[in-house]
């Protein structure tokens, strides 16, 4: 796992084409924005976990 320290505003890229900035940081919550492209899916952690369920139902 790679651990990185950014700032408000600051970006993440992976790879060529996605890009994570670090929008807002309230206390214990972070907010992130992501851009990448439509074939790339994002979820959060709990709802991948649900798609990967219904899959195997």
């Amino acid at each position: 796992m790679l651990i990185l320290i950014r700032k408000i505003g600051q970006t993440i890229h992976i790879g060529n084409n996605i890009a994570c900035k670090i929008i807002l940081i309230q206390g214990e919550q972070v907010k992130i924005g992501i851009d990448a492209p439509e074939a790339v899916s994002v979820h959060r952690s709990e709802i991948n976990k649900r798609i990967k369920s219904e899959i195997r139902a």
